[in-house]
């Protein structure tokens, strides 16, 4: 069954003009993009830096409208003002755990944000401590602000708050780019340990192939903001057909044994 689907997804932007009578120029970050999550599937979106990886996650969250084609959720379009149903059932997880979570409130408030916008029914102190414990973090943190926290701890806190309304899909953009190298890869052992213990479908966006490969079943690669080569996960990667592909297989460092 298909939960998230894209068609024809089409994404522009009005440039400054450089002249006073000329019409403005427009960039085209996200052009003719198609894709579709299967329940319990897990997609990897990767691509270079200005690829349209942001833009496509915008637009595949609703954050955003195209200029052309649709996002559906479970067949439904994925528009207008009130999308309060989309939210409870699709999540986000931002590079940033900094950023992304309220200086100023304390990780009870944090995590219980989306169920009292959401309307969530049940006990939401309960369900914090669920969602904590699964994340790895003592509930007792409840009463402590980000501040008091390292980068991995708090994106943990940023996972328990997207698991809090219990979703069936998570939309995680660059969630371990700000991690150093031993945190990201128990954060990324955790999310793949997540999406199996709660069913959650995926997508990832990222530019780091490892982690794309460690947690992804199927891979899109976008550059310049088309589609240019798609497809299972190992085989896209074991014989990547297109330049920027190949490109991105190359830049994943290697062991020594590993080369030649």
């Amino acid at each position: 069954m298909t939960l998230l689907a894209a068609t024809g997804l089409h994404r522009s932007f009005r440039l400054p003009r450089r002249r006073v009578f000329e019409r403005a120029p427009r960039r085209h970050a996200v052009r003719d993009v198609s894709l579709s999550l299967a329940e319990g599937g897990r997609l990897g979106v990767v691509g270079e830096s200005g690829s349209g990886k942001s833009t496509l996650v915008r637009l595949l969250l609703g954050l955003d409208r195209p200029d052309a084609g649709d996002v559906r959720y479970r067949g439904r379009v994925v528009a207008g003002r009130d999308l309060t149903w989309f939210r409870r059932e699709v999540q986000v997880v931002l590079q940033d755990p900094y950023g992304s979570l309220n200086p100023r409130h304390v990780v009870r408030e944090i995590v219980a944000e989306p169920l009292a916008c959401l309307a969530v029914p049940g006990d939401h102190d309960r369900r914090v401590a669920e969602v904590l414990a699964a994340v790895g973090l003592d509930p007792d943190v409840v009463t402590r602000y980000p501040h008091e926290f390292s980068g991995g701890q708090r994106q943990r806190i940023a996972l328990a708050r997207a698991l809090a309304p219990n979703p069936r899909v998570l939309v995680a953009d660059e969630p371990f780019a700000a991690l150093d190298a031993s945190v990201r890869a128990r954060v990324v052992d955790l999310v793949a340990g997540l999406c199996d213990r709660f069913g959650l479908s995926l997508v990832l966006v990222s530019h780091d192939i490892g982690v794309v490969r460690r947690l992804c079943d199927r891979l899109l690669v976008l550059a310049d903001g088309e589609v240019v080569e798609s497809g299972p996960a190992e085989e896209v990667l074991h014989a990547p057909r297109h330049p920027r592909t190949r490109a991105l297989v190359d830049a994943v460092p290697r062991l020594p044994e590993e080369i030649g």
